[in-house]
C-alpha cells in the first residue's frame, strides 16, 4: 500500500474537505407581491416554494435560503432597488423571478456589474437575454408564441385580416411585432394596432374593443400581462358580442391563465392561443405537478404557465448547484454551467439554448373548450417541437445585437 507523505496527505484532506463542505446558497426572489398584479407574484412564489419543499434533499449537503422582495409595479424602478439591496445587503448569490420585462431590463447592468446570475421565470421581451451575459431565461420570449401564431392564424384559423391590441409596455410591443412578422410573412393583413394603456391597472377594454369591432377584422390578437387583465379582456369581448360579430379572439397563452380560466365563463370558449403550458397538458410530469400543487394549496387552486416556468426555473437552478458542487463564487461559471441544461417538467422537455441562454420548448395551439365535467379547459390543436426564440434566430432588431 502506498503511504502518502505529509504534503500529499494534507492535499488529500483539503480536497476531501472541499468536496464535502456544505454551502448555504442565498437566492433572492423578486416578484410582484402587491398591487393589481400581485396574483402573478403568487403564482411564481407558490411554484418556487413547492419545488424547494419537495426537492431540498436533491442538492445535499448544500442548502438554499430564499429571500423574497416585492417587485412592485411594472416600471422596473422598485425591482432595481430591492434587487440591489438583495445583492449588497443580503449577499444573495442568485436572483430569480421577475414577472415584468421592465424589471429585468433595469436589472441587467446591475447583475453585470455584480457578476450575479439572474434567472428569469417570466419576463418575456425577447432581447432581455442580450443585455447581460449573466441572464438566463426559463420562461419564454414573446416570439415563442407570437411568431408561430401568425402563420397558424392565417393557415388554420382563417384569419386573413387581424387587429392588434396590446398593453403598452415592452412585452406588449414585442408580442404584437412577433405576430405581425409571422402573419404578414404568409399573406395576412394587419388592419390596426391599438395600445391598451399601462399594465399598472386593469383598464376598461370596452372602448378599445368597440373600435376594433367596428373595423370588422377576422381576428383580434391581444397581449396583456395575464392575471386580472385576462379576465377583463374576456369580459369586454363577451359583452360586446365580438364572437357573434365574427371576430375571433386569439393571442399568446397570457389570455387564458389556468388560475383565472374558470371565472371567465362562456365568453372564453373558442379562444385560440399559442403557448407552452396548460393544466390540461397530458404528460406524466404535469400530472404529478398538479397533484402536488393541489395537495399543497387546495383543490380549487391551480398552477398556470408562470407556475410551470417557475418550477422549471428552480429545477435548472438546483441542477446547476449540483453541477458546480455548491460553488457560487463565480457567477459567470454558474451561468456557463447552466447553458445547455435539459430537464423534464410540467411543460414537457425544455432546455436552455447554449448560445442565447434562452428557453427551447414545445409550442401548442390551444383552444378553450367546455369539458365533460362542466369546467373550462383546453384542447391541443397542434404542437411544434423544440421551438427557439425566432427573434434571435432571425436577428430582428435588438435581438440581433
Amino acid at each position: 500500500m502506498k503511504i502518502l507523505g505529509w504534503a500529499g496527505a494534507a492535499a488529500l484532506a483539503v480536497t476531501l474537505g472541499a468536496t464535502a463542505q456544505a454551502e448555504n446558497i442565498k437566492i433572492g426572489v423578486v416578484a410582484p407581491f402587491s398591487g393589481a398584479n400581485a396574483d402573478l407574484g403568487q403564482q411564481i412564489d407558490k411554484a418556487f416554494d413547492l419545488y424547494v419543499k419537495l426537492h431540498a434533499k436533491d442538492i445535499a449537503p448544500h442548502t438554499v435560503q430564499i429571500i423574497k422582495r416585492d417587485e412592485g409595479p411594472p416600471t422596473g424602478a422598485n425591482a432595481k432597488t430591492v434587487a440591489t439591496e438583495l445583492i449588497t445587503n443580503d449577499k444573495v448569490q442568485i436572483l430569480a423571478g421577475f414577472a415584468f420585462s421592465p424589471s429585468a431590463i433595469a436589472l441587467a447592468p446591475v447583475v453585470t456589474q455584480a457578476k450575479i446570475p439572474m434567472v428569469i421565470a417570466n419576463a418575456g421581451t425577447a432581447w432581455i437575454t442580450n443585455l447581460s451575459p449573466y441572464i438566463a431565461r426559463l420562461s419564454f420570449s414573446m416570439w415563442h408564441h407570437g411568431y408561430p401564431m401568425g402563420a397558424y392564424a392565417f393557415d388554420k384559423i382563417g384569419c386573413k385580416s387581424a387587429a392588434l391590441a396590446y398593453t403598452d409596455f415592452p412585452p406588449g410591443k414585442d408580442s404584437t411585432e412577433a405576430f405581425k412578422t409571422g402573419f404578414e410573412k404568409v399573406g395576412g393583413k394587419v388592419t390596426e394596432s391599438i395600445p391598451l394603456g399601462s399594465p399598472v391597472q386593469v383598464p376598461d377594454f370596452t372602448p378599445f374593443f368597440q373600435r376594433i369591432k367596428d373595423s370588422k377584422p377576422d381576428c383580434m390578437y391581444v397581449f396583456i400581462p395575464s392575471g386580472a387583465h385576462a379576465t377583463g379582456v374576456t369580459k369586454a369581448y363577451g359583452e360586446l358580442g365580438m364572437r357573434k360579430a365574427g371576430i375571433k379572439l386569439i393571442g399568446p397563452m397570457d389570455l387564458i391563465p389556468d388560475n383565472k380560466l374558470q371565472d371567465m365563463g362562456d365568453a372564453a370558449i373558442g379562444t385560440i392561443v399559442m403557448g407552452n403550458y396548460a393544466v390540461d397538458l397530458e404528460n406524466a410530469e404535469n400530472k404529478a405537478f398538479n397533484e402536488a400543487w393541489h395537495k399543497e394549496y387546495g383543490k380549487d387552486s391551480y398552477p398556470d404557465f408562470m407556475s410551470a416556468a417557475s418550477w422549471d426555473t428552480m429545477h435548472a437552478i438546483f441542477d446547476t448547484i449540483k453541477k458546480v458542487n455548491g460553488d457560487l463564487s463565480d457567477g459567470g461559471k454558474f451561468i456557463d454551467a447552466m447553458k445547455g441544461w435539459t430537464g423534464k417538467g410540467p411543460r414537457g422537455t425544455v432546455s436552455i439554448d447554449a448560445s442565447t441562454r434562452d428557453i427551447v420548448q414545445d409550442e401548442h395551439a390551444m383552444e378553450v373548450i367546455r369539458k365533460a365535467d362542466g369546467k373550462l379547459g383546453i384542447k391541443v390543436l397542434g404542437t411544434t417541437k423544440a421551438v427557439k426564440d425566432e427573434c434571435k434566430e432571425l436577428k430582428i432588431g435588438r435581438c440581433g445585437s
